[in-house]
């Protein structure tokens, strides 16, 4: 994809990218520094990536597939989102919404898969007791693909199995 950077003297503060083609314009503020300006490239441009993987992957059809492949109940939506840096996915049980984040949009389908059964099991058991392990541990690549996020390196204190479900009681597991 091929990048090009616009500079605009209104522009104050804030950057914005636009896909034309194959070229991604990133519009800046005259006044950025080289350092900035190569920052705010390499931000949009992994945005951009993960937008056109993200599209790559049909994630409520997959939940539907998993859901009743292990015999989890189905959520209400499912979506990628673009705000989470500290956790690969989050539910809320009461909504039964699943959002998992754009991040992961790369990985291999096995380690989307176990995030997404992470997630589902929850609309099942809202905490990480045992009832909640055995209905995660139904996928058989959980271990593997939780050995996957580690050497991915769990960034932003991530820890395996960080899922930040919405209505999990402060303070839970």
């Amino acid at each position: 994809m091929e990048i090009r950077v616009v500079r605009s003297a209104r522009r104050r503060k804030t950057v914005q990218a636009r896909l034309d083609g194959d070229v991604l314009r990133v519009m800046i503020p005259a006044g950025a520094s080289a350092a900035q300006e190569a920052a705010y490239v390499e931000n949009m441009r992994t945005r951009f990536e993960r937008r056109t993987m993200t599209a790559d992957v049909d994630l409520p059809a997959r939940a539907l597939i998993l859901a009743a492949r292990y015999g989890l109940p189905a959520a209400t939506t499912v979506r990628w989102v673009s705000n989470q840096r500290a956790r690969w996915g989050s539910c809320s049980p009461a909504s039964r919404a699943i959002r998992i984040s754009d991040r992961i949009a790369g990985f291999p389908t096995w380690v989307v898969d176990a995030v997404l059964v992470h997630e589902l099991a929850h609309l099942a058991q809202p905490d990480h007791g045992p009832v909640w392990r055995a209905l995660v541990q139904r996928y058989p690549k959980t271990e593997r693909a939780t050995g996957f996020l580690i050497a991915m390196g769990l960034s932003h204190g991530e820890r395996p199995g960080a899922c930040g479900d919405d209505d999990e009681p402060a303070g839970s597991p």
